[in-house]
């Protein structure tokens, strides 16, 4: 049971990091983090941010760095069309992320490979990577006349061949430093979807993209998880059975505390909740430890009362990544986290 694979109350993050130095960032997060995982820097690089960072080996991309634009523009010649479906169809991960995409993987590897476990020869327990969601991808990125690729069928489905990819050579590359490898899909949009922004994105679409690539990521041996730092249609999205569901326990507890009975039967049956208990917006400002204590347990103690299973096994984590906050400010994301684990350690 993937509940035996994880301690009670393990601690890691989501992507991004507001630091522009990769070592200083992977530094902080090795020291903070039960779970080491690789940090996305918005602010170091363009290709960094978070369509951009996966847009690598698309078929027909385009980007302008210096306005910060990226765009798909479709040619006469379907070379790099086919090129792209021969490679995946014989090989797989077809598209690894550069180093000027990803400098905190990098990074983040070559720190670890230092770690007394690593050159003992031991494997670390535990490491996550990431990826951009299909949905949050193909709605985030446009073509030149500034429609969404996710409208265009044959650009989707490239997108979710092109994502399953990028998640598989992560999981290539990190096998080599941890046993049980992670992989968080990223769908910030899944609390927009339904809104008159998104007209034309229907439930069936969704639930088949994410398992696409929940099934893609698990064939490569990974657990999986699904990160929604709002609010969503929740019995939809517990219904594409990720491994793990990461929800935003600060800000919309209320929201998902609605469907006890769902969440119930996913935990039931082998699923586990991570709890995004810090938060990453302006909130964290004026947040204190005493605040984060008495928040968790008050929501903790609801979901005991109703049902100790939904309790029984917890991963912590920051309400979102850090990257739009200062660096101290996620500093004091991280000392709350660690703060509140210890705490807690203690207490139930």
């Amino acid at each position: 049971m993937l509940h035996e694979r994880f301690p009670n109350l393990t601690t890691t993050g989501i992507g991004s990091l507001p630091h522009e130095d990769a070592g200083e960032a992977c530094a902080a997060i090795i020291e903070n983090f039960d779970i080491p995982f690789w940090p996305q820097l918005p602010r170091r690089s363009f290709a960094e941010s978070m369509v951009m960072q996966y847009s690598e080996g698309m078929p027909f991309i385009k980007i302008d760095e210096s306005r910060e634009r990226v765009w798909i523009e479709r040619q006469e010649d379907d070379a790099p069309l086919r090129q792209f479906y021969e490679a995946y169809a014989v090989e797989m991960p077809v598209s690894a992320i550069s180093p000027s995409y990803a400098a905190g993987f990098y990074e983040m590897c070559r720190q670890l490979q230092q770690t007394p476990s690593l050159q003992s020869g031991k494997k670390l327990p535990f490491i996550k990577g990431h990826i951009t969601g299909p949905l949050t991808f193909t709605l985030g990125l446009k073509d030149r006349d500034g429609r969404d690729i996710y409208y265009d069928e044959e650009l989707r489905e490239l997108a979710l061949m092109l994502l399953i990819s990028k998640a598989a050579w992560q999981v290539e590359k990190l096998k080599a430093l941890a046993s049980t490898v992670v992989i968080f899909i990223d769908e910030p949009v899944l609390s927009s979807v339904g809104s008159s922004t998104y007209l034309g994105v229907s439930e069936s679409e969704i639930k088949r993209l994410l398992k696409a690539v929940i099934d893609g990521v698990k064939q490569t041996g990974a657990v999986t998880g699904l990160h929604c730092c709002g609010n969503c249609d929740w019995p939809m999205v517990f219904d594409v059975r990720p491994d793990i569901m990461n929800f935003d326990a600060y800000g919309y507890f209320d929201a998902i505390d609605i469907y006890r009975d769902v969440m119930a039967d996913y935990v039931s049956t082998g699923g586990m909740m991570a709890w995004g208990i810090i938060p990453t917006t302006d909130a964290i400002r004026t947040e204190d430890a005493q605040g984060i204590k008495r928040k968790f347990m008050e929501r903790y103690e609801r979901l005991q009362k109703y049902n100790n299973l939904l309790v029984s096994n917890l991963i912590l984590t920051p309400s979102c990544g850090t990257g739009s906050l200062s660096t101290a400010e996620s500093e004091k994301v991280f000392s709350l986290l660690r703060g509140l684990k210890d705490y807690l350690m203690v207490t139930l």
